[in-house]
């Protein structure tokens, strides 16, 4: 995967940021991407291409569990998260659904990575390549697990 990073460098980014609860009545998942961030971050859109990574501090997701927060990140053109830490049902949406990948990294990556930066992940080798920088950080590696249900295509094809 190859993209730009949006950043916001602050913790617990909750669900009702990501998207607020007036939108949870609706269905269509390319409706959901237009409210994406909007309780954060009203030039989101302005913001995101197809492809494009969110860089964010601790405990990305907490809040309610909705799996619209995944989703709509998701429709919107956000195929990873890289985060310091998720909140455990965000991360599990994102998984089993199969919208977008959590990946946690490390200190020192949250603070070299810069908005703009394009980035090349490359999860087969727990790598992450700031294209812009020439930098080369590690992910945090993927349970046995949550590594077979992503390969899967979400949980709900993935066969034990």
């Amino acid at each position: 995967m190859k993209g730009s990073v949006i950043k916001y460098e602050r913790d617990n980014i909750d669900t009702d940021v990501i998207l607020p609860g007036p939108y949870l009545k609706i269905h269509d998942y390319n409706e959901l991407a237009k409210h994406a961030m909007e309780g954060l971050d009203i030039n989101f859109h302005s913001k995101v291409k197809e492809g494009d990574f969110i860089v964010a501090g601790r405990n990305f997701g907490c809040g309610s569990s909705r799996e619209h927060a995944p989703i709509a990140l998701a429709y919107s053109g956000i195929k990873a998260v890289l985060a310091l830490s998720f909140a455990r049902i965000f991360y599990r949406n994102a998984v089993d659904g199969a919208f977008l990948l959590p990946i946690e990294i490390d200190e020192n990556a949250y603070k070299e990575i810069s908005e703009g930066d394009v980035l090349e992940i490359e999860t087969s080798k727990n790598e992450i390549k700031n294209l812009t920088k020439d930098t080369i950080y590690k992910m945090k590696p993927f349970p046995e697990l949550i590594g077979k249900i992503i390969a899967a295509g979400g949980l709900f094809n993935y066969k034990p």
